[in-house]
């Protein structure tokens, strides 16, 4: 049973740690004035992103196999994880086509940013809240 412990672990490290990247995120949009530069960091975040995110669907699924449990909770930590990687998709897809020249894009794609990343944060922390109170 240390094994299932040990994935528990890092399963809630890996959260931790995509909260983090969220808050980085949140703070570079919110501070990164030059479109250009902040595209250019949120392209670089973005498989780091989707890279902790999987490790965190893959640890709750082999945890939750291993159990035996599908318990509401965990499928709503399942619909929890592909809601974050769908709108962070898209946020990378708006984001994907905004041209140098397209000022009036680059304000909208600042508040969508803000907005998409506080939504994120909310549903991490409120499936995390979730699952430790069942």
């Amino acid at each position: 049973m240390d094994i299932m412990s040990e994935s528990v672990t890092t399963h809630i490290y890996t959260i931790y740690i995509l909260l983090g990247i969220m808050v980085f995120n949140l703070i570079a949009v919110s501070t990164i004035k030059n479109f250009i530069k902040l595209a250019k960091l949120l392209r670089f975040m973005t498989p780091l992103y989707h890279m902790v995110n999987a490790m965190i669907i893959y640890t709750g699924a082999i945890v939750a196999a291993f159990t035996k449990d599908m318990s509401p909770t965990v499928i709503l930590m399942i619909a929890a994880g592909i809601f974050i990687l769908v709108i962070e998709i898209k946020r990378y897809k708006k984001m994907r086509v905004i041209k140098s020249s397209d000022i009036v894009l680059q304000a909208e794609f600042y508040g969508y940013a803000k907005k998409i990343y506080i939504i994120e944060m909310a549903v991490l922390v409120l499936t995390y809240v979730i699952a430790k109170m069942f």
